[in-house]
């Protein structure tokens, strides 16, 4: 099939030698082209936009052939959630819960400390009846033993793949956001549990946590001197073993029963001596529990950088842990045998992922459990597989050593359990107690509903699927329309009926309509034609419209494309015609008057005139002189183009006559116009005789007579107040003049505005009033001090002598007098000279005035401000950059601009011949005061500064963490300063540390540290470190 293009063009071709008037049937239809060929299936690949004809490539190829069911819905089988036989069950990660997870496994698989829990009492019997579970009421565990309860029962019976452990985590107050210290959690949570136990009346039940766990050391010292022992006995749930330095787990816990040596300043005080001595001090294990948890210290703190980090080092350990070498008392059983390997995988202290090897203590056979999802190992042997295959975080690549039979190492293994190896095989009837076991019956009943629903959902997809199936298979054959009666539906209403994830909607034509309501010509390549009996079906099945039959084919707009394609060709022709009939002169009154600027660009516009009609002529109607728009044009695009003008209307005045310029525009002759009229048939015409427009002349005869009287009272205040119009002479308060007791006071806005009305009369109003209401405050009083008027808002008034004053009154409406006067007080000579102003100044409304002001610079966002790098500790001096040193300390008047001309003060009004006041407020002025205050603030970058956007409530630590991102300094060698106050609080706001719009903050950086491969750890912390602070694990 031929390209688009060719066929747009084999569609208008007649157009070259066909006029719009003998338009016929046959060239609509050709323009429509109704009549091109269907594309076959297989021969065409994909969908022929320029043909409404070809049917092929809409989506068609998925109904034709055979459908798989499951092609119908997008509901995964509920099966796929349900528990897999002789399997365990899941933990729902609930956002950075994994390390809660993998403890939970690996204590249910204690079956010891499970069967103790199903011990312990339960206000579960509010919620259970003889009959059951109530079902209007949920059961909510009220303490720590009952969600471990259910969370266990739910473990060991669910019919779930995997269960919600949301209710135990939000018991614990854990944020399931954060990722916490797993090793820590262990601790504090066995605690916490032991603590809840110990309550209990069963002994079974009291002591289990002890019973598995505790085991009991002593610290001993022996002086070197006397021999003396001393023995200090602790109980210890878990052995924390040092990793650094060692590859074998049975090295760690040598290291930790090692003798030290206390000598020199750590001698030892010996009571029999009753001396310091020199003494020996180790630990000796007194007894061991059952379950041996063995921390391997791989989370350290790095002094470096002031936080953790992870020793990514393989250690080796056996499956069978022989610790009767390390014991005192020989002769009893201290044979493990390995049952859990936790694993943190990642390479960072502050991320990465946790899961837990858990040994089935009933069959024997390993898990891995990842969360939701539990992996049963090959061959009952332990497979650490992938988790120790991460890269490493530093160049120089650790080979994984060789393990013997039984035998493992692992450089991200964080805790090994062992069990104490007894020949009893374990328990393997433990049963849930009937009140749990109704809860989890209950859950169970819950889960079975839902997998009958969502079975029902896919199975009325799939009955959708297979009637859409036989519909498209029966009306696809029909689609197309040949010589039978057809309509055009729109190509894109036919994907979507053919696209099965979406709802067919009903049809909408209205987007291919043109002017006339009728199918547009250009809209035909994305419109299809099918068959008359296919629209039908269409229709009553899924409704809409308007229905585009034969009759929508429109003739106005291919007569109207008929004529602009006719006349594109002509153009260049019709440009040297209308060039040469310009050359001749026009006699008497037979000529047209032609805008100059529209003679200059008439092809031009005729072009893009034509262009537009030509690719959007729905649109253009009633456009003719190429204002049209497209219909993807943006709102401001439509309006920028309204507002250009059309051929011939650069003539037109404001009343839509001609106007009375005669410099724009030309007479044209009567040939010349028809031309023009050819392409510009909307254009305004003006033949020859026609009169300007007369309100126009009236409008130019009142502005010359305006222009006068303006250049007159100009004149008149110009030569009244010289020199407070050339700015000379000027009387200064910080050095008053000795000839005047008394100087007067009017706004700095209201000279500026007189000096431009004096300076351009014709084009600016006249100054009617002196609007010193802006300077005032609403109670009538000053807003400035006399200190603060030499000073910051010298910029903002103007001073004036008693005899400009005298004038001024004269000349202008004065709405307030503001005086300054001198007065001598004493009898001392010198005596002592006072400036009293009137009227007095307003103290409560001035504090307030400042403390808005300083209230905005404490007070803003997404400003800028400005780091600067100190190299070398070099101290940076006003010398060498004196912009360094632009801080809020500067006075104002260091650093205000002046205003420029025809910036307007919302508190100065000059209308109505100033004789109606404008309402002011403290609000107002402190607006007016915040322009001059904005502006001066500027600040111009120097070498080795950058910009950084901030506010004013973000905290010291984020700053820091931006200045990261931008100088590439890690926060903790951050040494930040401004205007030599040292920056540390990194919980402070920056407002509350002084740090305003526009401040420069100088940073040196501390030399760097050797490794920053983990700077991502950086981002993690942040914020300080709070660990498991507020949560249940500390009893809150």
């Amino acid at each position: 099939m031929a390209p688009r293009l060719q066929l747009e063009k084999a569609a208008w071709r007649w157009a070259e030698t066909v006029r719009p008037e003998e338009v016929s049937q046959e060239h609509i239809e050709t323009a429509y082209r109704i009549w091109l060929e269907p594309c076959i299936r297989g021969v065409c690949r994909r969908n022929c936009k320029g043909n409404p004809n070809c049917l092929v490539g809409i989506g068609e190829h998925i109904w034709l052939g055979e459908i798989d069911e499951n092609s119908f819905h997008n509901i995964d089988d509920p099966n796929c959630e349900r528990r897999k036989k002789n399997s365990f069950v899941g933990l729902t990660n609930l956002g950075a819960t994994c390390y809660v997870n993998t403890f939970l496994q690996v204590w249910f698989l204690n079956l010891e400390l499970r069967q103790a829990l199903y011990l312990c009492p339960s206000t579960c019997s509010d919620y259970v009846t003889r009959d059951g579970v109530r079902e209007e009421k949920d059961y909510e565990p009220q303490t720590i033993c009952e969600h471990l309860q259910y969370l266990f029962a739910l473990l060991q019976n669910s019919n779930r793949r995997y269960i919600d452990p949301s209710g135990f985590v939000k018991a614990l107050g854990l944020d399931t956001g954060q990722q916490q210290d797993a090793q820590e959690f262990s601790k504090l949570f066995m605690s916490l549990l032991e603590d809840t136990l110990s309550k209990q009346k069963n002994p079974d039940v009291r002591n289990i946590v002890q019973q598995q766990f505790c085991g009991e050391y002593a610290y001993v010292t022996v002086c070197n001197q006397c021999g003396r022992e001393s023995k200090l006995l602790s109980k210890f749930y878990e052995l924390e073993l040092n990793i650094q330095g060692h590859k074998q787990l049975t090295d760690c816990i040598s290291e930790f029963l090692k003798e030290e040596k206390l000598e020199g300043d750590n001698r030892y005080f010996c009571e029999n001596c009753q001396s310091k001595q020199n003494a020996t001090r180790k630990i000796r294990l007194l007894s061991l529990p059952c379950t041996l948890n063995l921390q391997l210290m791989r989370f350290v703190f790095d002094r470096q950088t002031g936080h953790k980090k992870k020793l990514n080092t393989y250690i080796g350990f056996s499956e069978i842990l022989d610790m009767e070498p390390y014991v005192e008392h020989k002769g009893g059983s201290y044979v493990y045998e390995l049952s859990a390997v936790l694993i943190h995988r990642g390479v960072s202290a502050y991320s990465g992922h946790y899961i837990a090897h858990v040994k089935d203590p009933q069959s024997g056979e390993w898990y891995k459990f990842n969360d939701e999802d539990i992996e049963k190992m090959e061959g009952k042997k332990l497979q650490l597989g992938i988790e120790e295959d991460l890269a490493e975080p530093s160049k120089s690549q650790t080979r994984k050593p060789k393990c013997g039979k039984g035998t493992h190492c692992s450089r991200n293994a964080y805790m090994l359990v062992y069990r104490l190896q007894t020949q009893e095989k374990p328990n393997t009837t433990i049963q849930v107690p009937a009140f749990l076991q109704e809860l989890v019956d209950r859950d169970n009943s819950k889960f079975e509903e839902w997998c009958i629903e969502m079975a029902d959902m896919r199975k009325q997809s799939v009955d959708k699927g297979k009637a859409k199936h036989e519909e498209v298979q029966e009306l696809y054959q029909r689609l197309p329309a040949g010589a039978e009666p057809y309509e055009f539906v729109s190509l894109e209403w036919l994907q979507k009926w053919l696209d099965e994830s979406t709802p067919t909607k009903p049809i909408d034509n209205h987007a291919c309509l043109c002017s006339h309501d009728k199918l547009h010509p250009d809209k035909i390549s994305i419109m299809k034609r099918i068959s008359e009996y296919a629209a039908d079906i269409f229709y009553s099945k899924y409704g809409g419209g308007p229905r585009l039959t034969v009759k929508a084919l429109c003739k106005e707009c291919v007569v109207e494309r008929c004529r602009v394609l006719r006349l594109k060709n002509q153009l260049n022709e019709d440009y040297k015609t209308v060039n040469n009939l310009l050359k001749a002169t026009v006699k008497g009154n037979d000529g047209f008057w032609v805008g100059k600027s529209s003679l200059r660009s008439w092809r031009q516009l005729a072009l893009e005139q034509l262009d537009e009609q030509d690719g959007d002529a729905d649109q253009s109607n009633g456009k003719v002189n190429g204002s049209s728009f497209s219909k993807d044009e943006s709102k401001e695009e439509r309006k920028e183009e309204e507002e250009e003008l059309n051929f011939n209307e650069d003539i037109l005045c404001p009343h839509g006559e001609l106007c009375i310029s005669e410099n724009e525009r030309r007479l044209v002759s009567k040939e010349a116009w028809s031309k023009l009229q050819q392409y510009f048939p909307k254009a305004p015409e003006f033949p020859s005789y026609k009169e300007c427009c007369s309100q126009c002349k009236i409008l130019e005869r009142e502005g010359e007579e305006n222009e006068a009287l303006h250049k007159m009272i100009a004149n008149e205040q110009k030569s009244s107040l010289p020199n407070l119009f050339q700015d000379k002479n000027r009387p200064c308060l910080s050095n008053w003049p000795e000839d005047t007791d008394v100087l007067y006071i009017v706004s700095q806005f209201f000279v500026e505005e007189w000096r431009k009305f004096v300076r351009k009369p014709a084009r600016c109003s006249p100054v009617s009033s002196v609007g010193n209401s802006a300077l005032l405050c609403p109670h009538g009083g000053l807003m400035f001090t006399f200190a603060s008027m030499t000073k910051e808002d010298s910029k903002l008034i103007a001073l004036i002598w008693p005899s400009e004053w005298q004038m001024i009154q004269k000349l202008f409406v004065v709405d307030h007098v503001i005086k300054i006067t001198r007065i001598e007080v004493g009898d001392v000579n010198p005596s002592e000279t006072q400036y009293i102003s009137e009227p007095k100044l307003c103290p409560e409304c001035r504090e307030g005035l400042l403390c808005q002001q300083q209230r905005d610079l404490r007070e803003y966002t997404q400003a800028t401000i400005y780091v600067h790098k100190v190299v070398d500790n070099k101290k940076v001096m006003k010398d060498s950059a004196p912009e360094l040193n632009v801080s809020s300390s500067e006075t104002e008047e260091d650093k205000e601009e002046t205003k420029p001309d025809g910036e307007k003060d919302p508190d100065f009004n000059q209308s109505n011949g100033g004789t109606k006041r404008q309402k002011i407020s403290h609000q107002n002025y402190i607006a007016y005061q915040k322009q001059v205050i904005r502006r001066s603030m500027r600040h111009r970058k120097v070498r080795g500064e950058k910009a950084l956007l901030v506010s004013a409530n973000q905290t010291l630590k984020e700053l820091k963490i931006q200045i990261m991102h931008a100088f590439s300094v890690a926060p903790f060698d951050q040494n930040l300063s401004i205007d030599g106050k040292i920056l540390n609080d990194d919980c402070a706001t920056l407002g509350t540390l002084g740090v305003i719009p526009e401040s420069v903050i100088l940073l040196k950086a501390d030399e760097p540290i050797a490794d920053y491969a983990a700077m991502d750890d950086v981002m993690q912390v942040c914020m300080p470190e709070e660990g498991f602070k507020g949560t249940g694990l500390l009893g809150h």
